[in-house]
């Protein structure tokens, strides 16, 4: 008998350290989004000045970060980036999005219900004033419908390079495993980032693509002055994150950082 109340009672005390495990865990989740304005990011747009937010392009609306265009009369490649004001090195990034209405006249076909998530990115104030994506390596966020099929959370590689497998890859996008998501619905899209090790895609909270030690791309435009900034390492540790406008509006309803060792 006192050895069954003893059982009992180391059960009921894992039980508690697992519960205030998991309380703890989850409350080193910070929000990078404040629900009210948009304190601590900048935006940059192709051919304005880092800070300028054309058109009211990135907006907070009724809890929610916003992209819009519905100041704009053409898309006209006015590609956008709402940019986090540090740069991170080891990290998970939780976003909560959403794809809505219809795209901004003149957009690019491939853009079509197309957002994205940059990390290991420069900083806004060094892209030119023209400069359509920041050099980094992009987390496409992708949805389906009828018009168009394709798989969610692949990975592109602005003035980048990525490892898979061993091998480098000069590829400008790669495919993830996902599934197909359609309709309006949120999704919650995760992405682990452990320095110059690896970079994980997980969508819904499974692992559809991850891949090694991202690096400047020797043949791109920016690489002369990045690779001094970055101290003569064309390996990179750490970067900006940013999120995108690419003609297709966007809610995000959740923006959350946990820092790992």
């Amino acid at each position: 008998m006192k050895r069954n109340l003893l059982l009992i009672f180391c059960a009921m005390i894992l039980l508690m350290m697992t519960a205030c495990g998991q309380k703890s865990a989850e409350s080193e989740w910070i929000s990078l989004f404040n629900g009210k304005d948009l304190a601590g990011w900048t935006p940059k747009i192709t051919g304005y000045e880092a800070g300028d937010n054309f058109g009211n392009t990135f907006r907070v609306e009724d809890g929610l970060l916003k992209v819009r265009y519905d100041q704009y009369d053409q898309f006209d490649g006015r590609f956008g980036h709402l940019f986090y004001q540090d740069e991170l090195s080891h990290y998970k990034l939780r976003v909560e999005y959403r794809f809505v209405g219809d795209q901004c006249p003149g957009g690019e076909g491939w853009a079509y219900r197309n957002s994205g998530v940059m990390v290991h990115g420069q900083r806004p104030e060094t892209m030119m004033f023209d400069q359509d994506f920041p050099t980094s390596v992009e987390v496409q966020l992708l949805g389906s419908d009828s018009l168009v099929e394709r798989t969610n959370m692949n990975v592109c590689t602005p003035g980048t390079n990525i490892v898979m497998n061993g091998d480098l890859r000069l590829e400008h996008c790669i495919n993830s495993t996902s599934g197909l998501f359609f309709g309006d619905d949120w999704v919650t899209a995760e992405i682990e980032v452990r320095g110059n090790e690896v970079i994980y895609h997980v969508i819904n909270g499974d692992t559809v693509l991850h891949y090694n030690h991202p690096q400047l791309d020797e043949r791109d435009a920016t690489y002369a002055r990045l690779i001094e900034l970055n101290g003569g390492d064309k390996m990179l540790h750490k970067g900006t994150i940013s999120l995108q406008s690419e003609s297709h509006p966007v809610d995000f309803r959740k923006v959350e950082l946990l820092i790992l060792e």
